[in-house]
């Protein structure tokens, strides 16, 4: 299936399933944003990696306008629906201010493995015991999928761009595996370097060494 979409590209990933609230005021996404919720259609998030605009992106619906300004700026909340892939950029469109795009839509497969995300999820809650924050999940751990848990590891943007470019859930849980037992070791060193650092300077209790 392709169709035509709006696109508003950002320097962001955008998951399937996420809530974004944006602060909208460029003239151009101004017209873009009135244009879908008075037609109730869907608009494209593409991801903006060095100044350059990626092929994969996500779809995303305006859920409410949250505020409006006098100067027709406007608060939103929207929320990720589904993942795209960019065939063809429309850059100028008639009586438009914004540029659209031809997109088709990748197969996915959803059903991932559930002893692998439980082994993610534990996992996830060492990396933010070690951090010392506190994270809540929307969800059960049974519900929770890739997508629900990815922007809460410390996953850099090309990082958060490849797993958006990944269509089966289990190779999303692979990724996230991979990633985590790379950066928990790392991490508890660095703990361990701080309590090292800590004890510097302070008088210790040591026994002396016996010549024989």
């Amino acid at each position: 299936m392709t169709n035509f979409i709006p696109i508003f590209p950002l320097g962001i990933v955008v998951y399937p399933g996420e809530q974004l609230n944006l602060h909208i005021f460029e003239p151009r996404y101004r017209q873009l944003i009135n244009e879908c919720v008075e037609q109730k259609k869907p608009f494209g998030i593409p991801t903006v990696i060095g100044q350059r605009m990626q092929d994969i992106g996500s779809l995303v619906e305006v859920e409410e306008i949250s505020k409006k300004y006098d100067n027709g700026e406007m608060d939103i909340k929207t929320r990720g629906t589904r993942v795209f892939r960019i065939l063809e950029v429309i850059k100028e469109i008639p009586d438009k201010l914004y540029s659209g795009a031809i997109v088709n839509y990748p197969a996915t497969h959803e059903q991932g493995n559930p002893e692998l995300m439980r082994k993610v999820i534990y996992t996830i809650r060492e990396l933010h015991q070690l951090l010392k924050v506190k994270k809540e999940f929307k969800g059960t751990d049974e519900e929770l999928r890739a997508f629900d848990v990815a922007h809460h590891i410390g996953l850099s943007l090309e990082e958060e761009y490849e797993l958006l470019g990944l269509f089966d859930e289990r190779q999303r849980q692979e990724y996230l595996k991979r990633f985590l037992t790379k950066v928990i070791p790392m991490l508890a060193s660095m703990e361990q370097l701080k309590e090292k650092i800590k004890l510097n300077g302070h008088f210790k209790n040591l026994e002396g060494f016996e010549l024989k």
